[in-house]
């Protein structure tokens, strides 16, 4: 068994991912990363959004060393490894860098040392360098990468901002979920996305956003592709936004029996999540954009604990 099969022995509890690969120069620019040594390949892998401080593997623990992670030496692990003769920093440093790691990070603004940067060359390994903070560069790690690998589906719907809660218009073709976000932008609310909206499960957590071809831009039958930003300004979009509810437009159909006190519960599922669900009929006259801003009240209502149903129920009693 070699070295990297043992330290990842009986991890059963990391989560990996599908492999996601980011250009080197892509992934610097992005976290204002200084390359210290260069690698001869340009893209960097990743399986796991965890972050790891290789402090144990430095003295020698190999036991549970994920060498997938991002490496990441801090104040701590640089002060030890200052703290060793030049023959132990080399083999600490040798015990790192001889495995698959997608790169190696000095934090905290340090001047990298003679042995760390003959160990990079030795092995081939992509060293960084950033001013940040160890933790705060963990944290802005873990994020992006949590992002970067979350599982993702597209659906054809319509997502928008309505008083901070995130509500997702489903439908069929022509049912007038544009037309309704439109409105709803024209009362000071954000459009997410039109026609198609990219999921991601974030943290547990369902977030849409606009895939980058349509972003800002909404489908008006009968006049077009407009643009929304620079219609009604930066204020009436959003990049992104946490799904609470979804809406499904539907046309009247006068032999359905529809929801008329709020006791039919119903659900949408998408990634191994579910919020709840509300299906409208649509027929001419009935105000859409009032419907969906009702909704998006009453459910916030509902979140902090008032329920309109049992409230009439004591009121009855």
């Amino acid at each position: 068994m070699s070295k990297q099969q043992q330290s990842t022995q009986s991890l059963s509890t990391v989560e990996f991912h599908d492999p996601v690969k980011v250009k080197v120069s892509e992934f610097c620019s992005h976290h204002n990363l200084e390359i210290v040594y260069p690698v001869d390949f340009e893209e960097m892998e990743f399986v796991t959004f965890n972050i790891n401080r290789p402090g144990l593997l430095l003295t020698g623990f190999r036991t549970h060393f994920v060498h997938q992670r991002i490496q990441v030496l801090g104040e701590m692990e640089v002060a030890y490894i200052m703290s060793l003769s030049k023959e132990q920093r080399v083999s600490c440093l040798d015990r790192l860098f001889e495995y698959d790691i997608p790169c190696i990070i000095l934090s905290n603004g340090k001047e990298p040392f003679v042995e760390l940067l003959t160990a990079a060359k030795k092995h081939n390994k992509l060293l960084l360098l950033t001013k940040l903070k160890t933790t705060v560069l963990i944290n802005q790690l873990s994020f992006y990468l949590n992002e970067l690998l979350a599982k993702s589906q597209v659906v054809h719907a319509v997502l928008v901002d309505l008083y901070g809660i995130g509500v997702m218009i489903m439908g069929d073709s022509g049912v007038g979920k544009s037309e309704a976000a439109l409105e709803l932008v024209q009362r000071n609310h954000m459009l997410v996305a039109d026609d198609a909206v990219q999921i991601k499960c974030i943290n547990d957590v369902l977030v849409g956003q606009s895939p980058p071809i349509t972003k800002h831009f909404m489908e008006i039958r009968g006049i077009g592709i407009v643009d929304i930003r620079n219609i009604y300004g930066a204020g009436a979009v959003s990049n992104s936004k946490v799904i609470d509810i979804v809406i499904h437009l539907e046309d009247w159909d006068p032999h359905k029996q529809y929801d008329r006190v709020g006791t039919m519960t119903q659900t949408y599922t998408i990634l191994g999540k579910t919020i709840p669900k509300y299906i409208v009929p649509v027929k001419p006259g009935r105000n859409i954009a009032i419907i969906l801003e009702v909704a998006a009240r009453n459910h916030r209502l509902r979140t902090m604990g008032y329920d309109a149903i049992k409230e009439l129920e004591e009121r009855m009693k």
